[in-house]
């Protein structure tokens, strides 16, 4: 097969195109340059993802592994799909997970198509922590890596279910570990890089930091769920669901962030006990597996997140109303909520807000 293997210049990449090498296949060194090299110096770091020097780790391995190296500077698509839409969400008040928008709509599914039409690949190989295979009833699926404290079946859920049959992950039957160790076997130099931990386009700064030099500062209110005001904040951006920490207020106990309302510019604060509800809403739910084919499902509302039951998934004129069986922590709007039965991903979307009764 002809196998295209996104490398973005660290170990899990570099040891996935080492395995498809090794398997006889056809392959072919891809990377995707998201920022100049004057954007990073100016930045002060290249601890980021997708940085001109992870494009020259890629080249340096792919020259070592004897295989071709392509590189595409998708900075202009990388801005309009998925940094404007991370400005966008956050004015609006929401919490984006510009990660899954990406593996959706820029570096995965939507790379894979491209690659197949310009360069007639078979598949795309990656190096997520995840498994894909072949369902006899439900098609190509997406199933959680060995690794479960590096799984990252949740940022893939957006991922359309007919990208999936243009994508592999070699390394979802390994744990880091392993995936480090065959790299120093043979000799790759970024068997022990640093795994880069931020979003790459903040470039070492927080969320709130970035957006207030891209929107500026926008002042607004502080309030207590019992309608005082209790200060100031410089920007909704600065703030997410189930935030303590940072609120720049004092009070008698502990406040969280419940909600956050774009239209008044003004954020809401309330003891811990209003940060739950049993109930969310979703526009759209990307499937993996046909609804009538759920069962047994647990949903996943972040990253980090222990999934919990769900009771029913309902169809309403909006879209989709998610019960769950028992109360839920942070429910929050941006977010993506991806679905499970056991370790088979069957579909997420991006939560709209909580709905019903809490």
């Amino acid at each position: 097969m002809r196998i295209a293997v996104g490398m973005s210049g660290g170990v899990d990449s570099s040891v996935t195109a080492l395995l498809m090498k090794e398997k006889g296949h056809e392959v072919i060194g891809v990377t995707l340059r998201f920022h100049t090299i004057e954007a990073c110096e100016l930045e002060g770091t290249h601890n980021i993802c997708c940085s001109p020097k992870d494009v020259q780790d890629a080249a340096k391995v792919s020259q070592r592994l004897g295989i071709p190296h392509l590189t595409f500077d998708w900075e202009k698509i990388f801005k309009e799909r998925v940094i404007d839409y991370f400005v966008e969400e956050y004015s609006k008040g929401r919490t984006p997970n510009p990660c899954a928008l990406c593996n959706r709509e820029v570096k995965t599914g939507y790379f894979a198509r491209y690659l197949k039409a310009v360069a007639e690949i078979d598949r795309l190989a990656t190096g997520h922590y995840a498994k894909v295979e072949d369902h006899t009833r439900y098609g190509r699926v997406i199933r959680r890596g060995k690794d479960r404290r590096r799984d990252q079946s949740y940022f893939l859920s957006l991922v359309r279910k007919e990208d999936l049959e243009l994508l592999e992950f070699p390394l979802g039957d390994m744990t880091k570990e392993e995936v480090r160790e065959i790299a120093r076997s043979h000799g790759l130099e970024v068997a022990d890089k640093r795994d880069s931990q931020e979003v790459c386009f903040l470039m070492g700064k927080s969320p709130g930091e970035y957006l207030e030099k891209v929107l500026g500062e926008r002042e607004g209110e502080i309030r207590h769920v019992s309608g005082k005001v209790l200060g100031r904040h410089r920007g909704i951006y600065n703030f997410t669901i189930g935030q303590r920490r940072g609120l720049g207020i004092s009070y008698g106990k502990p406040l969280y962030v419940v909600d956050i309302d774009p239209f008044t510019n003004t954020v809401v604060v309330g003891e811990e006990e209003y940060l739950y509800n049993d109930t969310l809403c979703v526009k759209d739910i990307n499937f993996h597996v046909p609804l009538s084919e759920w069962e047994e499902v647990v949903a996943q509302i972040r990253y980090r997140h222990v999934p919990v039951p769900v009771e029913s998934i309902e169809e309403t004129s909006d879209g989709y109303r998610v019960k769950f069986r028992e109360n839920v922590r942070g429910i929050t709007p941006g977010q993506v909520v991806a679905f499970y039965r056991g370790d088979l991903l069957l579909g997420g979307g991006i939560i709209d807000g909580t709905c019903g009764e809490g």
